[in-house]
């Protein structure tokens, strides 16, 4: 075997594409290899700020092939035989062997191809990798037609240390590459990839693997910090990224003005990770943000970072100056008074505004809410809340922080109410800064009223003229204005709080029953308003709460709030489904017992009660996962077997069986009538493990009644009846799921 060393060096690569990169690479080199015949072993790829290296041990030469190619049969005609020969590559019959088998003799071309040099497969491999390479963006340099991410610099490809040619959009490859821009340029020759890494990593100042600049960047940042009595508020994406960002990392403690502390955390540390790729850092004793921050270098600077920290610090300030006076400027409204803003904001042209979706929401919340024990205006209040953040200039310039700064603005509202009102009191006029004690009167938008006394829990008097509202009031509202985005993807918690799931389910649903009414659906891979996304967010919220709802009924009820008619609810329904689908596979349920479930599911019940569902499916695939179901379903799938053959010579008998005379089919038949009962009253009170446990109670008459009776039986009226038999074993199944669709 021979070393492999391939370097491609170019201008910056995109920290987010770096590690996608390096999986390609490897993917289409190892897999252009391996089809041109070699071997490929130690396979090791590296990425960084300006290269992508494979590294791998192949052979220097593919292995010869001896190939056999049957052709027609001795004496064959003239014509048959000069076809053969041309493609075989012979030019006389007697160069073909003869063989025989039961048919007769036949010729046989042995054709042999020597190995190619491996040289020869990496000139021709390599530029037709890189001209088909799936950068998300490319661009093209010079005059060359050739695309690369960045302007392409360099390529190193050496085999056993001897340079492969390779030419690639006008660069060709040979045995030198560079350092680090500042500390250590070169270029440098490198013979094989320990020199090639040893010269990076010493003169060049370069650390070639992205996981060693991640470990000591961590390491670096928690001592900097540790030495100043501080915490890492540890980040593995932003890790990833700064990884990507420096050859040679070198950690920096900046500082601060403490006075930006009265920011939200949230904003603070968005901006300094977003704007500036900063780590934040917190005070070990109480856990909250210190007046520092990491910063990762590209350079070691003689005065050990002072001036890049300094002017990091200058940077960092401006950000937060500037979210300083846009929490200053949003806190001069309460929340609610942003409601009327939404309407200019286009939500869809054909949907209208975001203020429009509020409404349609605030109302399909308080459907909801009695369904997954919510109050049902707190929920209807909540989700016009819930949309308010989006017109303040603090979530226009920081995006990601929607909902977040909504609830931020909630409670800072109730806290300055509470400190206003003197001796506890709460005027019943609505509060300059508060987000909720609002005067029904005052602001009809607010649908509640503040009342003129002091509520002993939270110190602000909320009365809708039925009630104040508690503490624990004010908090579901926070919550669901914050967590009525989630979940935003697999890996995000969803709403837990019964307000929170209302206005979350309510805004999912909104948007795809609109996206539908317009016919706007995802097609293929493109899903443009994350329509998927928000399917699968009403799956995780119910399956995840468990919660009992029909879904088709909040269709029903939303799609008259759209001027469009909803062109398909089954197929919306049927979208939901399928995003359940793909939940319950990623939970390591068998995909055919999910499809025996829902074929089930479509062709008897046609239900959209997703835990119901997902109760069946988990108590079908234990039972076909123990003994007694795989022993049923091998009886079943016999039983299904004989009624499609005899289907095929002519109709099937109609009708349920008769109590037959022999022992074996008699006590089949009884224990059908018994089990028929027993299962639709266990389905009927959706106890599926008890319906399965009267369905394993068929096995052994079934296995008994295969064993000893001849199911086609000479006697006509007999036979009939056993096949009536054999329909109701079928039938009884499937009133649970469509067993023909279970492997096994």
């Amino acid at each position: 075997m021979a070393e492999l060393l391939f370097e491609i060096f170019c201008e910056e690569i995109p920290a987010r594409m770096q590690v996608r990169a390096g999986q390609d690479l490897e993917k289409a080199m190892t897999t252009g290899l391996n089809a041109a015949g070699l071997s490929v072993d130690d396979v090791r790829v590296f990425t960084g700020p300006r290269r992508l290296v494979y590294v791998a041990d192949i052979p220097l030469q593919s292995p010869d092939i001896e190939e056999e190619r049957k052709g027609p049969r001795v004496g064959s005609p003239q014509q048959a035989l000069a076809g053969f020969l041309r493609g075989a590559g012979l030019t006389d019959i007697s160069q073909a062997e003869t063989r025989s088998d039961k048919k007769g003799e036949h010729y046989v071309a042995v054709i042999k191809k020597e190995g190619v040099s491996s040289h020869e497969i990496l000139s021709d491999l390599i530029p037709n990798i890189m001209n088909k390479f799936p950068w998300p963006k490319s661009m093209k340099s010079g005059e060359s037609a050739f695309r690369w991410v960045r302007p392409l610099q360099s390529m190193i490809c050496l085999l056993n240390e001897v340079v492969v040619l390779v030419e690639v959009g006008g660069v060709t490859a040979g045995n030198v590459t560079e350092g680090h821009r500042r500390h250590g340029a070169g270029p440098f020759t490198v013979t094989n990839f320990e020199n090639y890494k040893s010269v990076l990593e010493g003169e060049g100042h370069v650390i070639l693997d992205a996981k060693e600049r991640e470990a000591l960047i961590l390491r670096d940042a928690k001592a900097a910090c540790e030495a100043k009595g501080l915490e890492l508020v540890e980040d593995a994406g932003l890790l990833s990224e700064v990884a990507g960002l420096a050859e040679w990392p070198v950690v920096i403690l900046g500082k601060m003005d403490p006075s930006f502390l009265e920011l939200p955390s949230e904003v603070i540390r968005l901006s300094m990770r977003t704007h500036q790729k900063y780590f934040a850092v917190r005070k070990a004793e109480t856990g909250q943000l210190a007046p520092n921050f990491i910063v990762v270098a590209n350079q070691s600077a003689p005065d050990g970072g002072a001036a890049i920290a300094q002017g990091n610090s200058r940077v960092l300030s401006a950000r937060l100056a500037d979210a300083q006076f846009f929490q200053s400027e949003d806190a001069k409204k309460n929340l609610i008074e942003y409601y009327d803003k939404l309407d200019t904001v286009v939500f869809h042209k054909k949907l209208g505004s975001i203020r429009d979706k509020a409404e349609r929401v605030s109302a399909l919340a308080k459907a909801i809410a009695p369904k997954v024990g919510a109050d049902a205006e707190l929920a209807a209040h909540a989700a016009k809340l819930a949309k308010c953040d989006l017109v303040t200039q603090t979530v226009i310039e920081f995006t990601s922080l929607q909902g977040q700064i909504g609830r931020l603005m909630y409670e800072r509202a109730l806290r300055d109410a509470a400190i206003a009102a003197p001796q506890g009191e709460v005027s019943a006029k609505p509060h300059p800064k508060d987000g909720v004690a609002v005067d029904s009167k005052s602001h009809p938008e607010g649908g509640v009223a503040v009342d003129s006394k002091p509520h002993p829990e939270d110190g602000v008097a909320v009365d809708s003229k039925e009630r104040k509202l508690s503490a624990e009031d004010h908090a579901s509202i926070a919550v669901a204005i914050e967590d009525h985005y989630k979940p935003q993807g697999p890996s995000d918690s969803v709403p837990t709080d019964p307000v929170a799931i209302a206005v979350a389910l309510a805004d999912k649903v909104d948007s795809l029953v609109g996206f539908w009414a317009i016919d706007e659906k995802p097609t293929g891979s493109k899903d443009p308003f994350a329509l998927r996304r928000a399917a699968l967010g009403i799956v995780r919220i119910v399956l995840e709460n468990d919660k009992r709802l029909k879904i088709s009924a909040f269709i029903d009820f939303t799609r008259d709030h759209f001027p469009s008619s909803l062109s398909s609810e089954d197929n919306l329904i049927a979208f939901i489904l399928d995003r359940l689908k793909t939940y319950l596979r990623d939970q390591g349920l068998r995909h055919d017992v999910i499809d025996s479930v829902y074929a089930q599911n479509n062709s008897t019940r046609g239900g959209d009660d997703l835990v119901d569902i997902v109760n069946r499916i988990k108590a079908v695939q234990a039972f076909i996962d123990s003994q007694d179901g795989a022993n049923l379903l091998a009886g079943y799938k016999r039983a299904a077997n004989i009624l499609k053959a005899e289907q095929k010579k002519g109709a099937l008998p109609d009708g349920r069986a008769r109590a037959p005379h022999e022992a074996k089919s008699r006590a089949l038949f009884t224990a059908l009538q018994s089990t028929d009962g027993t299962i639709d009253a266990r389905l009927q009170a959706e106890d599926y493990v008890g319906a399965m446990a009267a369905l394993a109670g068929l096995r052994r008459p079934i296995d008994e009644f295969f064993m000893d009776v001849q199911v086609i039986a000479d006697d006509t009226a007999v036979k009939e009846n056993n096949l009536r038999l054999l329909k109701d074993i079928r039938d009884t199944a499937q009133k649970i799921a469509n067993f023909d669709l279970i492997s096994g």
